[in-house]
């Protein structure tokens, strides 16, 4: 778990450091974007693995389970 976030971290200051470097910026609606996007694809994320262990906690995905 450790050696993940460490991974992360370095891949994270890596590409921030590129995009510095690179002289783009973002103004606020870039920002705004961004922001909703992440967001909002955690969201999705978050909902899609709850409804997973609700589907195998609740029986759904049983395979001797009679419609």
């Amino acid at each position: 778990m450790l050696a993940m976030v460490a991974v992360m971290a370095g891949l994270a200051w890596t590409a921030g450091e590129v995009w510095a470097e690179s002289g783009i910026r973002i103004g606020f609606h870039g920002w705004l974007a961004m922001t909703i996007a992440l967001v909002g694809t955690a969201v999705v994320g978050g909902g899609l693995m709850w409804l997973a262990f609700y589907s195998h906690r609740s029986g759904w995905d049983d395979i001797d389970r009679e419609v």
